[in-house]
């Protein structure tokens, strides 16, 4: 569940969770750093955490609209959802816990960069969609999922209107 308490800021909700079984990635093997993990156990571990940043946002009440949505040659977006106020882009990025390469957090891997193709890719998204069940009003969130080794995930960071 997620916290609803905010930090000073008002835009982080953190949720730290159990390990369960039935959270377990199939497929993650024992190294999971990227250089030594196949590009199939990372594309696994990222749909795991765009699975789990899904069901976090159906539970805090946001409409999905759409999932991995591809916008021409340019990429695709994580999650295309609607929370009663704004059109929200969500990007998504799961770490595994314990890993040396990559940014110390999933959060700390949206630069500069990243964020203007994330910007680029709404506005082709919202130009190429119809307007049928939207808001005017967009923004754009990040949610960090850092898993375990074994593929459970232990924290959820959420930041609304993050760029």
């Amino acid at each position: 569940m997620s916290d609803p308490s905010a930090t000073p800021e008002g835009h982080l909700r953190t949720l730290t969770v159990a390990p369960r079984d039935d959270t377990s990635l199939a497929g993650l093997s024992g190294r999971p750093s990227v250089p030594s993990v196949s590009a199939r156990t990372r594309i696994d571990v990222g749909a795991r955490g765009e699975q789990l940043a899904t069901d976090h946002l159906e539970r805090a009440g946001y409409a999905i609209v759409e999932r991995n949505a591809r916008c021409g040659r340019i990429g695709e977006l994580d999650i295309v959802a609607i929370d009663g106020r704004c059109t929200v882009f969500c990007e998504v990025k799961t770490r595994v816990a314990g890993t040396r390469a990559g940014p110390d957090g999933p959060l700390d891997a949206i630069g500069p960069l990243k964020r203007h193709r994330l910007r680029q890719l709404a506005g082709a998204w919202l130009h190429t969609r119809p307007r049928t069940g939207r808001t005017d009003a967009v923004r754009f969130d990040a949610i960090g999922i850092t898993l375990d080794r074994q593929g459970v995930m232990v924290a959820l960071d959420h930041v609304e209107n993050a760029f």
